[in-house]
């Protein structure tokens, strides 16, 4: 339960609301400042004492952090952000325009200087950008009682002292990675690499993409993984906890896009009005237009319809199969793609895989379709007319026929898209019930025409 300081610090003003909330927990006071306008927040920012200023701004959750650096006095931002973790740093730099970030930038100490200004060229979404160069690293000539000592003297500035990095003095290259746990277990007296695993250290490049990084702790269970250049140079560290963040804002992004818009760049309480319209605008005509190949395909039809009106009432329920139908199968790959159980060669395993599946699924709803025909029929409750036989195994094979090329179609798209270069994710839901209604009418009125010729049609 929370503590009544965080329950009533928001009615108070900045700087009692700092007095009251200086002793909580950095995250219960993000969910205070997350509460405030970003005006009011950096007030009770300025207000804090220092240390609890730099571990609430390298909280990933509080929503204001850019605006709290760029509302404080430039020589205060600067101080805090020298004792702020890099790659928090780094994420509050990303979103701080020019000249500000230029002007804070070179107000810090030379060494962070450097190290945000080389974290910050990375690509947005690489393994480097989220790392850290706060690690600790040792040559493999020093004793387990040395790395100890050297750990309890740097401890204050590294993000983490879980695993220690093991590096050749003469090359400068990574050579093992040391857990704690086993250097703390071990001889004072024997070499450090005799706390080494006996496999080679894991590590990712820094221009690969954040989802190795992601990938590689998931499958060895690490709490850090160290990220290193061409010739095995060590140029930071990957922890769990950024990976996490990482991956928050990626299925933040990923849900976003499932909805058929492009993902916001702010919290939905703080996007502009029009911001937000503009993000959502775009994919939203993109769809309309698109399904103005809908109301072509009917028109096309228009005789059929005409001569039998009552087809027209299985219109929705048609379209809709083959929309979820097609929308089960997109999100089911996208998200295999992402974790990589399947690679753009698996494709045609895929497709072989979702044909027979979406026959099933559709004779399943097909039968269904039947079923509820002849039940309506001859209970009375509606009358299809005298050819309702034949109108429901139309239904019923349009059905098994709509709903299995949606499989297919579904399953395929994500491969197509990251083929041309796109995020899979971008195969949202909208718009492959889009590609689907189109062709679930020219599915449906084809198999009508077989089966209604010299009846209905």
């Amino acid at each position: 339960m929370k503590n009544d300081n965080i329950e009533d610090a928001a009615e108070l003003a900045p700087r009692d609301i700092a007095a009251r909330i200086a002793r909580e927990l950095a995250p219960d006071i993000v969910d205070v400042l997350n509460t405030q306008d970003a005006e009011e927040a950096t007030e009770v920012m300025a207000a804090l004492p220092r240390d609890k200023a730099v571990e609430v701004l390298d909280q990933p959750g509080l929503e204001h952090g850019p605006a709290i650096i760029e509302g404080l006095p430039r020589d205060v931002a600067a101080a805090i952000l020298a004792l702020m973790s890099l790659d928090r740093v780094v994420d509050i730099f990303h979103e701080i325009e020019e000249p500000v970030r230029q002007e804070l930038t070179a107000l810090l100490p030379p060494e962070a200087r450097q190290s945000v200004k080389e974290l910050l060229a990375y690509p947005e979404d690489s393994a480097g950008a989220i790392m850290t160069t706060e690690f600790v690293s040792v040559p493999s000539t020093w004793s387990i009682a040395d790395v100890l000592h050297h750990i309890r003297m740097v401890e204050r500035s590294r993000e983490t002292v879980y695993a220690v990095y093991v590096m050749d003095p003469a090359r400068n290259v990574l050579v093992q990675a040391v857990s704690l746990r086993r250097l703390v277990a071990g001889d004072p007296h024997a070499s450090v690499l005799t706390a080494a695993p006996q496999r080679k250290p894991v590590s990712v490049r820094a221009a690969a993409p954040r989802s190795e990084a992601v990938r590689l702790i998931s499958k060895y269970d690490l709490l850090a993984v160290p990220v290193v250049d061409g010739r095995g140079h060590i140029l930071g560290i990957v922890t769990v906890d950024d990976v996490i963040d990482a991956m928050v804002e990626r299925q933040t992004e990923e849900v976003q896009r499932f909805g058929g818009m492009e993902a916001l760049d702010e919290p939905y309480t703080e996007i502009s009005f029009w911001r937000m319209v503009q993000k959502r605008a775009g994919w939203l005509c993109a769809l309309f237009f698109s399904e103005m190949l809908t109301a072509s395909a009917m028109q096309g039809y228009e005789n059929e319809l005409a001569k039998a009106v009552v087809l027209t009432l299985f219109i929705p329920l048609i379209m809709s199969s083959g929309g979820n139908s097609g929308s089960q199968a997109t999100s089911l790959l996208i998200r295999a793609i992402a974790l990589q159980q399947v690679r753009l060669k698996d494709w045609w395993r895929v497709a072989l895989r979702e044909l027979p599946a979406g026959l099933v699924l559709g004779g399943i709803l097909g039968v269904i379709g039947i079923v509820r025909i002849g039940t309506w029929q001859v209970m009375g409750i509606y009358d299809y007319g005298e050819h309702w036989r034949l109108l429901a195994l139309t239904v019923g094979l349009a059905l098994v026929g709509v709903v299995t090329f949606g499989s297919v179609a579904g399953s395929l798209l994500p491969f197509v898209l990251k083929r041309a270069g796109f995020d899979p994710a971008a195969a949202s839901a909208p718009f492959v019930a889009t590609l689907v209604d189109v062709t679930g009418l020219v599915i449906y009125f084809s198999v009508a025409a077989l089966i209604l010729r010299g009846t209905l049609l």
